[in-house]
């Protein structure tokens, strides 16, 4: 026997094992040994409006020593938008998770500087509200041309993502029209 001859041989009889025998049970098995011991999350994509659902899975005891890891994304059966599918950005979600390029900590590039460096918390929170404060203060805007009270800070625009809860959009909404930002959206479609 040729070897061509054998091969080809081989290939069909491979194929009709695969056809004869039934293998989504051996796909449903491979997918749960690969989510077995995982903690499951569900929340939302983040790279458009459609607010596609998708479930997390994390491997990791909550241990404090324990970094969790993302092993699997996939989307969520249970979300009446996409019913469990998801477009190849929302496919690729694990490997923007757990890219080692990431911005995990604020960075600031200070005055004259050609490097970012990294910042605390703490530190990004006061100096984002001290911007805040002194941009409302530079350009706030108490009477329109026609002598209305109007109250309104235009050197300050804000936009909320889509994998914000209409809760969280809410209450920055509230927020944003407390200090007059008029130049607001929001992907609040979750």
């Amino acid at each position: 026997m040729k070897r061509r001859t054998f091969l080809k041989g081989a290939t069909l009889g491979g194929r009709r094992i695969i056809i004869k025998n039934n293998m989504s049970r051996a796909r449903a098995e491979m997918r749960q040994i690969k989510i077995a011991r995982t903690t499951e999350t569900r929340s939302i994509c983040p790279y458009c409006a459609v607010s596609c659902g998708v479930i997390v899975h994390t491997l990791g005891d909550k241990a404090k020593n324990v970094t969790p890891a993302v092993v699997h994304v996939e989307g969520d059966p249970d979300a009446p938008i996409n019913r469990g599918t998801l477009c190849p950005k929302g496919a690729t979600l694990k490997d923007d998770i757990n890219n080692p390029n990431r911005l995990t900590k604020p960075k600031v590039r200070r005055p004259g500087s050609d490097r970012w460096e990294d910042i605390s918390w703490d530190e990004a929170i006061q100096k984002i509200a001290r911007h805040i404060k002194d941009t409302r203060d530079r350009t706030f805007v108490a009477k329109n041309a026609k002598g209305q009270v109007v109250n309104r800070t235009p050197g300050i625009a804000m936009i909320g993502g889509c994998t914000d809860t209409n809760e969280f959009n809410f209450l920055q909404w509230k927020f944003i029209s407390a200090i007059g930002i008029p130049y607001r959206d929001s992907q609040a479609r979750v």
